[in-house]
């Protein structure tokens, strides 16, 4: 395929290296250095102006940009006939989402969200354990994900609302929230608390969420800006068994599945560990699976409908702020 990427910044790079046997045709950002950069690193056209970004000779569209643009981008380039690819959470709020699924049924386009978190070689395991029903029915998730921010972070764009739509429960938050969603199904929101707790900024440093299924599963998750340690930790439990997952690789520490199978006579569980510290791959995983998707006409794995769904539930944890 012909790729355009707007957005150049850390993301927009990242996905640049994961495109593989793809081609590059142009770069666009506000910031024309951070454009060029990449376009050095591409042999890419760069330009600023997204609109000619969405325009080009293109068979799809990455949109790797500040929240406030993710919608508006993603919905000009299905309307100009391209498949997109769009970073989480796909909008500010689930008002801004919901035209892009419209459009993308009208025009016949798929649209993957970047939930990339499905992708880690830890989570794919973990798919297949539960797929294989050695885990039983599931009772419930815990998760946990966070860092400690940086100096200087308060006048950073995701602190600002207007941006990005709130603060760590769309953020990092979006990622414990689907991921919970990809193994339980649909879940509501039993209780949410939103506090800004050290950073003195107009949105949440902490989110803290507990999700219910419908079948009484839940989901306790605490995402927040406030770990002065990065960390990474989820865990499926189900009837016979439990997964735990800890790292993201990097300053997440080593990516980690241990699965805990409960014996009959209960006790001790059979206990395996499979580890995964090589570089992350879970971007071109990703990748392949929208270009996979778009060769076969096939649903990806993350697409629109889940980011609807995921800003659902953050709609309803800002709703049920104190």
């Amino acid at each position: 395929m012909r790729i355009a990427i707007v957005g150049c910044g850390l993301i927009g790079t990242k996905r640049a290296a994961a495109v593989h046997r793809h081609e590059i045709v142009v770069v666009c950002d506000r910031d024309s250095e951070r454009a060029n950069a990449l376009a050095g690193k591409t042999g890419a056209r760069a330009v600023i102006d997204w609109h000619e970004a969405v325009n080009a000779d293109v068979d799809a569209v990455i949109v790797a940009t500040t929240h406030d643009q993710l919608a508006g981008i993603s919905l000009a380039a299905i309307e100009a006939g391209k498949h997109v690819l769009v970073e989480k959470p796909a909008g500010r709020h689930v008002d801004e989402v919901r035209p892009i699924a419209v459009a993308a049924k009208k025009h016949g386009r798929i649209v993957k969200v970047g939930f990339n978190h499905r992708f880690h070689p830890a989570f794919q395991k973990a798919r297949e354990i539960v797929d294989q029903g050695v885990l039983g029915p599931l009772m419930f998730v815990r998760g946990r994900y966070g860092h400690g921010g940086r100096l200087g972070m308060e006048n950073e764009w995701r602190c600002k609302p207007e941006l990005s739509g709130g603060g760590e429960a769309i953020d990092q938050g979006s990622h414990l929230i689907d991921l919970s969603r990809w193994f339980l199904g649909n879940l509501s929101v039993d209780y949410a608390a939103t506090p800004a707790l050290f950073w003195k900024i107009p949105v949440e440093d902490n989110c803290f969420v507990a999700l219910r299924g419908k079948n009484r599963e839940m989901a306790w998750l605490h995402a927040g800006w406030t770990e002065w340690k990065n960390i990474f930790s989820f865990e499926l439990s189900g009837r016979d068994g439990k997964i735990a997952i800890d790292g993201l690789g990097g300053s997440y520490g080593v990516e980690r599945l241990t699965f805990y199978r409960m014996l009959p006579q209960m006790g001790p569980p059979e206990t395996s560990t499979w580890e995964y510290p090589a570089p992350d791959a879970s971007w071109a995983a990703e990748f392949d699976d929208f270009a996979a998707a778009i060769a076969n006409g096939q649903r990806p794995c993350g697409a629109i409908d889940d980011a609807i769904a995921n800003l659902e539930i953050v709609k309803r944890i800002y709703e049920s702020r104190p």
